[in-house]
């Protein structure tokens, strides 16, 4: 199928999503948020891969929201006098959100790999995924300070579990650039690497490890991260151990132990596909 946004291509288990604009400096136009849960819960539901990655192409791997939806989609109705604003601005922003939302709940993992600046809702983006990565030359900037607006599409809810609150506040009360070095440092990105060509080998290698594991073990160690992560831990502790009573699959963990022992790849079970709700 083909996108206006990306370019995909699956192969060997590992699902390879590439925004495909850089002329227009991969700006998340009104398709974008279409076509990115729409390419996700593909992926996921039909179980065609294992692992994603999510790149870009050219100097820049997002320049956030295309400032034409606002105009356009974003705000519904554009006299602010009009009580039809508030709601459909509120709705609208309901959705980009959701559409992000699908990389944190796809059952698969995703990895970003991000070359040059990451703006605004680029950031939204990488905070959705399960690991992110970088060239030297990336930075991130939450942008909105400097249009005159305060981040809503999943920034501040995902940034803090991996920065300090002070930190957080300091890049949105000033819109700086945080660049790749600091990102590590802070725990945002997993490692940074010297170009483009040798972190998407990096990133891909990573990936393809992850394809080799037990599909319904990675997608068992998502849910319990994400879930430990917003609850307490007598509550993690209650749903990891129901999670193991359902999921736990003796022939799996088997032949991972004897593919271990035998130095050979392992031959798993694909995850379930899903019947999607979406018609």
């Amino acid at each position: 199928m083909t996108y206006t946004c990306f370019d995909v291509n699956i192969e060997d288990g590992v699902a390879h999503i590439v925004m495909n604009r850089p002329e227009k400096r991969n700006a998340m136009i009104a398709e974008f948020w279409t076509e990115l849960p729409q390419i996700i819960r593909d992926i996921d539901e039909n179980a065609k891969a294992r692992v994603i990655v999510l790149s870009s192409t050219g100097p820049v791997f997002c320049a956030g929201i295309d400032v034409g939806m606002f105009q356009n989609d974003i705000g519904g109705a554009q006299d602010k006098n009009d009580p039809q604003y508030g709601a459909g601005f509120y709705l609208n922003v309901k959705r980009l959100q959701a559409s992000l939302s699908s990389l944190e709940t796809c059952r698969i993992p995703v990895l970003s790999a991000v070359q040059g600046g990451c703006y605004g809702g680029g950031v939204d983006l990488i905070t959705a995924c399960d690991m992110r990565y970088g060239t030297e030359d990336s930075f991130i900037t939450i942008y909105e300070i400097n249009v005159g607006m305060t981040a809503d599409v999943g920034t501040f809810p995902r940034i803090l579990n991996h920065m300090p609150e002070g930190v957080v506040r300091e890049l949105a009360y000033t819109g700086r650039k945080m660049g790749a070095a600091e990102c590590k440092d802070s725990g945002l990105f997993n490692e940074v690497y010297a170009d483009h060509d040798a972190l998407l080998e990096a990133v891909m290698k990573t990936a393809q490890e992850i394809a080799s594991k037990p599909p319904l073990a990675v997608y068992g160690c998502k849910r319990a991260i994400t879930y430990s992560r917003d609850h307490s831990t007598t509550d993690a502790l209650d749903n990891i151990a129901v999670w193991n009573m359902s999921m736990l699959i003796p022939s799996e963990m088997k032949e991972a132990m004897m593919s271990n022992h035998q130095k050979r790849a392992g031959q798993f079970k694909d995850l379930p596909t899903v019947k999607s709700s979406q018609g």
